[in-house]
């Protein structure tokens, strides 16, 4: 069974880092196509960075070059490191998994069949 717990949500000024970790298994660490989502209020859940079983990393444009994501196979836990926050970037932030490694590049939230509980991100200005 995929468990995914996100943690490391916060209230940051735009311009701040934040660091989220999605802790899970070792097994979905290593085998599973694994990414973040975020979803602001009244609008639809976006993809924000994947990674596939084998370390390819998607981004949406919205982010690249100011978020990254990671594995850290010790800890058993994905992370996004958040720089250079901005207002827009304020939502809740979700950790997902799936079995198919296609679906990392698609970034489709819907074909993720396995989701964490969340962990909210403000900006203020």
């Amino acid at each position: 069974q995929v468990q995914l717990v996100e943690s490391g949500g916060d209230s940051v000024q735009a311009g701040g880092s934040l660091r989220l970790s999605c802790a899970t298994s070792r097994s979905t660490l290593v085998a599973y196509c694994m990414g973040w989502f975020r979803q602001a209020p009244g609008k639809e859940r976006e993809g924000v960075a994947t990674v596939t079983s084998t370390g390819s990393t998607t981004y949406a444009d919205s982010v690249k070059g100011r978020f990254t994501i990671s594995k850290d196979y010790a800890k058993n836990t994905l992370y996004l490191q958040l720089n250079s926050l901005k207002l827009e970037d304020t939502a809740m932030y979700y950790c997902a998994a799936a079995s198919s490694g296609g679906i990392c590049y698609t970034m489709n939230a819907p074909a993720f069949p396995k989701w964490g509980q969340g962990t909210q991100v403000t900006v203020s200005s």
